[in-house]
């Protein structure tokens, strides 16, 4: 009997799901519409229904599915609980129990960007390593640890926030979560133009980035292509991403020790050129003992998700 289980990246848009066989292989993939009217009280039903209207359509019995694994925008305990997920209008709420009980099928829950590590570890740019570290560098910064094979989760869920490291002292802008100088506001994409908006303030030398700047369109990418064309502000500015994301997990890499640092989101787009200079600040700031961490590319893109969530149930 073949046996199958499904894997959901709960989004703040879109829910993206995932069936799969036992070995990882999709054997299909297709998104609903996040509801998060009446705090996302339609969320998890509308969840229950895309998933029991596959099992139908496929004619899948219902002892050949082991379980189902959802990534979650927020912080989830090791009992599937979530402690508040802001963006869906959510309190605190058991998933596993309350979509458990919908399906009728094992649920297991985790938080999204440790899911997404999973995934990586799974089939992705960490393929081989039981322990890595994902940065995933978009709007903000997200993270997920994994350390033997499992995700570190913490006590409430919280391990892996590398965002929210504090890397800056005396930063005047406030980062989304409140505090000053972390980590994300100069590692994400808007913090990559944080710093090139202060490079350009600061500097009176010429760079593609004024233009791009005058025409509203300064950003991440543009930084990079620049880098990539040599120009030498564009440049300086990668030194100082560089530099903070590199000390920052380098502060990680002393506590966990990984084999492998995956780079992955929209930022992680530039490519290699990424690695290096965050690798480069990486080997000034570590440990000795933590120095021959491998930089690598995620490659799962927006699938990182569902597939570290359909790992959550083969574990």
């Amino acid at each position: 009997m073949s046996k199958y289980c499904f894997g959901v990246d709960l989004g703040g848009t879109t829910v993206k799901i995932g069936l799969f066989d036992t070995q990882g292989t999709v054997v299909e993939k297709w998104e609903i519409s996040t509801r998060k009217e009446n705090n996302g009280s339609h969320i998890l039903p509308d969840i229950a229904k895309a998933i029991l209207d596959k099992i139908a359509q496929k004619q899948i019995a219902r002892e050949e599915v082991i379980g189902v694994g959802i990534g979650v925008p927020g912080p989830v305990d090791e009992q599937g609980i979530v402690h508040m997920a802001v963006n869906l209008g959510w309190g605190v709420i058991n998933i596993n129990e309350v979509l458990g009980n919908l399906l009728q099928i094992p649920v297991k829950a985790g938080n999204d960007a440790n899911v997404a590590a999973l995934g990586e570890m799974w089939c992705g740019g960490g393929k081989g390593c039981s322990d890595m570290v994902l940065a995933t560098l978009g709007t903000g910064v997200g993270g997920g640890i994994i350390v033997n094979g499992k995700m570190v989760t913490g006590a409430t869920g919280s391990g892996g926030e590398i965002g929210h490291i504090h890397i800056v002292d005396g930063e005047p802008d406030v980062c989304g979560c409140g505090n000053h100088g972390c980590l994300e506001q100069y590692a994400s994409a808007t913090g990559v133009v944080r710093l090139a908006n202060r490079a350009l303030e600061n500097s009176e030398q010429e760079s593609v980035l004024r233009a791009a700047k005058a025409n509203g369109r300064l950003s991440a990418k543009t930084v990079f292509d620049a880098v990539k064309e040599g120009d030498s502000l564009a440049c300086e500015v990668a030194e100082q991403f560089g530099a903070y994301l590199g000390k920052g997990l380098a502060m990680i890499a002393c506590v966990v020790n990984p084999e492998a640092i995956v780079l992955g989101g929209g930022v992680s787009k530039a490519g290699e050129i990424l690695c290096q200079y965050v690798s480069k600040y990486y080997k000034t700031y570590v440990f000795h003992g933590c120095k021959e961490a491998q930089f690598r590319l995620a490659t799962l893109g927006n699938d990182a998700g569902i597939y570290g969530a359909a790992k959550l149930v083969l574990e």
